[in-house]
């Protein structure tokens, strides 16, 4: 019986189910027919598939071939099943022994020489591959993505020939070097440095907690005073990721197209989208769903410069990601869900001039301008710092040895080590429960915080996360329990609420 099983794997979001490519040659007209929820980009296979196999010196067998991928309800797109169903088709017809088909998966475009050209996404196929135990036959243009993983049963292949010689015995195909040398877990150097930045010194001491405590940042203030800035170097004060962490984040790119350099491996994403983004290409989405700037920037940084200038409707898509650490993009074909769970930096000017001080805009200008966002997005920040002018003469004084972002980050890695020894978490995502059983909160001074957020008209939202930046104060001092002192410092990072409620008074 002329048929062939093959072994290849889709792309669905971050995952790569196994598909199997089906081939049966049966006598009749001649044909190629291609079923199995295929796309335009799959369908075209065929004749990528026949010109290869013809160009390669083999024989394209004249009978009526049927391929079906299975299963047959999870569409396909792309150009990764030319390999695998040309190595059916040769299979089918002997001319490659079907026995070595076995725990072996394939994927890769062809030319229509028989070259075999990278693919985009491969590094999830490599991800589970390697958890199944399968031997992966895949282009060498996909190199980089194996040397991440790791994985010493991928085998890069080059020419539809050269696959062949290996199924047959007669050659070798080359794999990734042992070791992974040249990934180094250290930080490269930086050429900017938080020292850099001249006065501003709550500014920095909040952005020293936001990184301890993993907490979201609002930086409110006029132009030019280094908000921007001071945004920017919050990435050298987080430790580096975890070798599990950086091959999440580097799936999550590689689905989206995008690769991730070895030097920065590593390193935490820090993403930056223009006010003019899309709510699509924040969130994710399109026909073939992507992961959108908010998964890209997971484990890592994502920063809304201007933030106030964003369309309130796409600041809002942000909200139920912001909580649950992940994005659920729900299509007719598919439900893909996308890790998301970054945190958020924001820069704005508190009116539409700029400042308040000495304002050309009216109150009710700087109403309007502020009600850009909303209510349940401002209280997803547990920090909202007041970044001010620079008192006169401060650029001309000289001036005194700044801390350096490697001092800051030393003793952010120590509050953080802290926190994961003691609650499993960092501090933003201590549960209600776990604030309670950790927190290392007096009774009184919880009373006190109540107080404050009832008078100050905060939510139960901010009343947790209040909890938990007095938390991560107290971490930075190591201090094992939260005294008077950390919540009222915790109190005095939210600008935005007394903006808002010194223009409500002025009324």
């Amino acid at each position: 019986m002329a048929i062939a099983c093959v072994t290849t794997r889709a792309s669905l979001g971050v995952e790569a189910p196994e598909v199997i490519v089906e081939v049966h040659l049966s006598n009749g007209l001649p044909a190629f027919n291609l079923v199995g929820l295929p796309e335009t980009s799959v369908k075209e296979a065929k004749e990528r598939v026949r010109s290869a196999i013809i160009n390669a010196g083999f024989e394209f067998p004249q009978r009526r071939i049927t391929v079906n991928l299975a299963p047959a309800d999870l569409p396909k797109q792309g150009g990764r099943y030319d390999l695998p169903i040309a190595i059916g088709i040769l299979a089918a017809s002997k001319q490659i022994p079907v026995a070595m088909l076995k725990d072996h998966e394939f994927v890769g475009e062809l030319a229509l020489s028989g070259h075999i050209r990278q693919c985009q996404a491969l590094l999830p196929v490599i991800v589970f591959a390697r958890k199944h135990h399968k031997y992966l036959i895949l282009p060498l243009g996909n190199r980089s993505d194996a040397e991440l993983v790791g994985y010493h049963n991928s085998f890069f292949a080059t020419h539809l020939q050269g696959v062949s010689a290996y199924l047959h015995g007669q050659q070798s195909l080359p794999s990734i070097a042992t070791g992974l040398e040249w990934i180094a877990s250290d930080a490269p150097p930086q050429s900017t440095c938080l020292s850099d930045v001249i006065g501003q010194y709550q500014a920095k001491r909040a952005l020293e907690i936001a990184a301890a405590g993993n907490h979201n940042l609002l930086f409110l203030g006029p132009p030019g005073t280094g908000k921007t800035m001071l945004a920017s170097r919050i990435i050298q004060l987080l430790p580096p990721l975890s070798y599990d962490e950086a091959l999440e984040v580097a799936a999550i790119h590689s689905v989206a197209g995008q690769t991730v350099p070895k030097a920065q491996f590593y390193q935490r994403p820090f993403r930056s989208p223009h006010h003019t983004s899309s709510s699509i290409s924040l969130v994710g989405g399109g026909s073939h769903p992507k992961p959108g700037e908010i998964s890209l920037a997971h484990r890592g940084v994502l920063f809304l410069d201007e933030v106030a200038e964003f369309p309130r409707k796409v600041l809002d898509c942000l909200r139920e990601p912001m909580e649950t650490g992940e994005v659920v993009i729900s299509r007719a074909a598919a439900k893909l869900t996308f890790a998301s769970r970054f945190q958020l930096i924001a820069a704005m000017n508190p009116s539409p001039c700029g400042d308040t001080a000495n304002a050309r805009a009216t109150q009710d200008q700087i109403q309007r301008y502020l009600s850009r966002l909303s209510g349940p997005f401002i209280d997803r920040f547990d920090l909202t710092i007041d970044v001010p002018r620079l008192p006169e003469g401060t650029l001309t004084q000289q001036q005194h040895a700044a801390e350096t972002s490697a001092t800051i980050a030393s003793r952010v890695k120590a509050a953080r080590e802290r926190q994961l020894s003691r609650a499993g978490v960092l501090n933003a995502e201590l549960s209600g429960k776990q604030l309670t059983q950790t927190g290392g909160f007096s009774q009184t001074d919880l009373e006190f915080l109540e107080q404050s957020v009832n008078k100050l008209g905060l939510s139960v939202r901010s009343y947790h996360r209040l909890q938990r930046v007095a938390r991560t104060i107290a971490d930075l001092a190591q201090s094992q329990t939260v005294d008077r002192s950390h919540i009222a410092q915790a109190l005095g990072y939210r600008a935005m609420d007394r903006l808002l409620n010194s223009l409500k008074n002025s009324y």
